[in-house]
């Protein structure tokens, strides 16, 4: 008679758990999900060994900002080892005008306020272009342009252009460890370009 209350009890826990791991894997797979920083390249917005939580599912309905820190896929040709995807921001959307000049960022002409940018001896990053590489970019549909915060230690849309937007996993917004750095990620304002016309082909 103790051995079926004992079969409906373990029953009961197994479905529990396969139930916690369908529900787990659908807030992954649809929600949101961590990611821990591997790249120098967002420094020191984002360090080595922070988590971030990738938001995926507000994109769905808004779509992304210029200036949001996103995570995506790289083009096959930089997937490293392991196939640990990117962390970077977004600088251009869609129809923008990409320029380097002078160590700055253009966008449409304007030049891009970038109070982030990694500094050193207290003085911003310069940005500057690849060996060799293009200087001017001009963004598709359906496509952003991302660089990171760490100029000088980022590989790019610099090095490989802009990125499809169906390759982005989501949108970095809250740092959840350490604990210390507990905190949302913002999106700065550019009120400099509010005023800038889009780029012409």
């Amino acid at each position: 008679m103790s051995q079926r209350p004992a079969l409906g009890c373990l029953f009961e826990v197994v479905e529990t758990l396969v139930l916690t791991i369908l529900i787990f894997l659908g807030i992954q797979t649809f929600v949101a999900q961590p990611y821990k920083v591997q790249q120098t390249s967002m420094e020191t917005t984002l360090l080595p060994d922070q988590y971030v939580l990738v938001d995926k599912l507000t994109p769905r309905w808004s779509p992304y900002n210029r200036g949001d820190i996103i995570v995506f896929d790289p083009p096959e040709s930089w997937i490293t080892a392991g196939g640990v995807p990117f962390i970077k921001r977004i600088i251009g959307l869609p129809g923008d005008r990409i320029e380097l000049k002078s160590g700055k960022v253009y966008v449409n002409g304007v030049e891009l306020e970038e109070d982030y940018l990694y500094a050193v001896g207290g003085r911003p990053q310069s940005t500057e272009p690849t060996l060799g590489g293009a200087t001017s970019w001009l963004v598709p549909d359906g496509s952003l342009f991302v660089m990171g915060d760490h100029r000088r230690d980022s590989a790019d849309s610099r090095n490989f252009g802009p990125i499809e937007t169906a390759h982005v996993i989501g949108r970095a917004w809250l740092r959840y460890w350490p604990f210390d750095t507990f905190g949302i990620l913002p999106t700065p304002a550019h009120p400099e370009l509010e005023a800038a016309p889009a780029a012409s082909p």
